[in-house]
């Protein structure tokens, strides 16, 4: 008996749900910061045994769409319902109350199995935790309710447990050897704008969109070029610093990651270019992929 199925985490921005599924999976593939909307894009990733095939998808958290980059996130999210096998909704510790009273209701009314995770309760105590599960059993009274700490991987074993419980027999979705739906320059474009989000402030890092152009394989090194694109010239001057040393740091700190994802050496080349409001250009949308 074999079980496969898909298993869609959703919730609010910046409650762990790219922490929880890199935690599940084992391996570093959503990137994580402290910055609400830090995933854009849904992705899929696989843990695969000999008894099942758990495919996790990491969606952007739920928002109010200010723009059209954040009305195609929120498009990414309403999908998840459709094809889910199990539902895992996150919530964090003192998070009484759903941001969307249509998510909440569709979790409320579907037939599907869901799974409320309460995360974070190392930054809270046994009262505060007992307030967040009796709120949440009258809002989703037929949820599964699981207390962990994704960041300190506490219940994180568990949970899968009861995720993989409630996976239906299926043969393998896809090849038992793969990670993830999404390409190698995906997943490069992803850790570059991750270290960006962490080196910058303000607008910087929500104006920024990363292009991979060149994905050459060597027998031992791995050549990259991508380019980061931002709204104003004013912005660029900003990503590339002083001498081009901010850019660098970048630089250094995605060819690290990338050398640690991919085993191998990396040679990466980063360019900056402006494509004015991309993030309100249906045209510029369609390209970035959204």
């Amino acid at each position: 008996m074999h079980k496969a199925g898909f298993v869609n985490i959703i919730g609010s921005p910046n409650v762990g749900k790219s922490t929880l599924t890199n935690a599940i999976l084992g391996e570093k593939l959503a990137i994580t910061t402290a910055k609400a909307q830090t995933t854009r894009h849904r992705i899929l990733g696989m843990r695969n045994t000999e008894e099942y095939q758990l495919i996790l998808s990491d969606t952007p958290g739920i928002i109010d769409p200010a723009y059209k980059l954040q009305e195609s996130m929120m498009e990414a999210v309403q999908t998840v319902f459709d094809d889910a096998d199990v539902l895992v909704y996150m919530v964090e510790i003192g998070e009484k109350k759903g941001k969307s009273e249509a998510v909440i209701s569709r979790l409320a009314k579907t037939n599907k199995p869901v799974i409320l995770a309460i995360n974070k309760i190392d930054t809270g105590n046994q009262t505060l935790l007992d307030e967040t599960i009796n709120a949440w059993k009258v809002q989703l009274p037929n949820a599964a309710i699981w207390s962990i700490s994704a960041l300190e991987k506490f219940q994180i074993d568990a949970l899968l447990d009861n995720i993989v419980e409630m996976l239906p027999e299926h043969p393998p979705y896809y090849p038992k050897d793969q990670l993830t739906d999404r390409s190698e320059r995906f997943v490069v474009n992803e850790v570059i704008r991750e270290k960006i989000l962490l080196s910058y402030d303000k607008e910087i890092p929500y104006a920024v969109e990363v292009e991979t152009e060149a994905f050459k394989v060597e027998e031992s090194i791995i050549k990259i070029s991508s380019i980061i694109y931002v709204e104003r010239s004013s912005q660029k001057g900003i990503l590339i610093g002083h001498k081009g040393a901010a850019l660098k740091k970048v630089g250094t700190l995605a060819r690290k990651d990338l050398q640690r994802f991919f085993d191998k050496k990396i040679h990466l080349e980063l360019f900056v270019k402006v494509s004015k409001d991309w993030r309100s250009n249906t045209n510029a949308l369609k390209r970035f992929g959204y």
